[in-house]
């Protein structure tokens, strides 16, 4: 195990105190004198200070022991454990304590770092040569674009389906504009900054000024997971909303599907499933699970993505002209998303693909919008007039 140069001098220091009563409080001090998780390239020590019959690290590097345990340094309530992380890595964590025979999963008491998820939020290790980009920060000032929130009408659903449509700064209904319609929209905006980092690229004009429909899902787990009436929602109901409602440009160059994990499995399929109708993809971390990669997950929700993705590999066919795809290296399914590319390309799809030291998570995906949306959009197309 790899060991902390600064937690063996503070155990040192722990031996060598007289027996007498010490002024200064050993563990306080560098508790004070310290940032954690510890960093001491490549080495990351996360500490805890508590009783407590067991402290373990809980995080989500696949490939790694997700349940790692803490060591007490003797004579002491602080316990701690080092991690080595590559340069540029970005992982999330929890703590788990142990104590009275309960145990409680809490975040990093000692780590002002979080990331927010639907189900709460974690604590952050931030390896030397990971910044968040300038572009996905707070502060900067740019252009707000419009939000509008619609009711789309469903036959498909047999209901009324809630779709909010970003219009950018200086939007005029005399101009086309591309479109992206984006699965989770809700979520892209709450937890991966999606609306901001949008204002953010078309102020700076790495992207053209756009009309992004953002869907929020009814049941997600059955409408995402290659359901034919989700595509036809997407392709025959929603579109032709969006068509009459908003000047778009009619090329399918100009229009493109996105989506994280699920949503990229509903992107793909409704491209799929209707061809020629979205040139563009940008695929995050997609659940694409194949016969002989990744199909640990059983019923008939995942049985359809199977199916698709089987069929698809063994017959690739042109569903986007180009196709940007990212997935992190410490996720379970990039072995899944590897195995997507060449299939993609033998269909006739250009495609970028980008791993990155990062996990299945919301500011992962953040962090790759910058460079699949420039990508897929390049800027500035500015507008074109009737």
């Amino acid at each position: 195990m790899p060991r902390s140069t600064a937690i063996a001098a503070l155990e040192e220091r722990l031996a060598s105190r007289s027996g007498g009563a010490d002024p200064v409080d050993p563990v306080g001090a560098f508790l004070a004198a310290n940032e954690f998780p510890l960093a001491e390239p490549p080495l990351y020590t996360f500490v805890y200070r508590g009783q407590a019959d067991a402290v373990r690290l809980r995080h989500w590097v696949h490939g790694l022991q997700t349940s790692a345990p803490f060591r007490r340094l003797e004579g002491t309530d602080l316990w701690c454990y080092t991690l080595e992380l590559p340069d540029e890595s970005r992982v999330e964590y929890k703590i788990e304590v142990l104590a009275g025979g309960r145990a409680e999963w809490i975040e990093d008491p000692l780590n002002p770092h979080r990331a927010r998820d639907p189900f709460g939020a974690n604590s952050v290790v931030q390896a030397r040569g990971y910044e968040i980009p300038d572009w996905a920060r707070e502060g900067e000032e740019a252009r707000r674009g419009e939000m509008d929130e619609l009711a789309v009408e469903s036959d498909v659903f047999e209901s009324a389906r809630h779709v909010s449509v970003y219009r950018p700064a200086d939007f005029r209904a005399n101009r086309r504009y591309p479109l992206l319609i984006v699965h989770d929209g809700g979520d892209y905006v709450e937890y991966a900054g999606l609306r901001h980092v949008l204002d953010r690229l078309i102020d700076r004009f790495e992207i053209p000024r756009m009309i992004v429909a953002l869907l929020h899902p009814g049941d997600r787990m059955s409408e995402y997971s290659a359901d034919p009436a989700h595509a036809r929602f997407v392709a025959e109901e929603l579109l032709p909303r969006l068509e009459r409602d908003y000047p778009l440009l009619p090329d399918p160059a100009s229009r493109g599907l996105m989506g994280a994990s699920l949503g990229a499995v509903a992107s793909f399929h409704a491209a799929l499933e209707h061809p020629g109708r979205f040139g563009r993809l940008l695929l995050q971390s997609g659940s694409f699970l194949f016969t002989d990669i990744g199909a640990n997950e059983s019923g008939p929700v995942f049985d359809r993505v199977v199916d698709m993705m089987n069929a698809y590999r063994a017959a690739p066919t042109p569903i986007a002209e180009k196709a940007f795809v990212s997935v992190g290296v410490y996720e379970p399914l990039v072995s899944e998303n590897r195995a997507l590319i060449p299939a993609l390309r033998r269909g006739g799809a250009d495609v970028r693909f980008v791993e990155s030291r990062d996990g299945h998570n919301w500011e992962n995906w953040r962090d790759r919008l910058r460079e699949g949306l420039s990508w897929l959009f390049p800027g500035p197309l500015w507008m074109v007039y009737e």
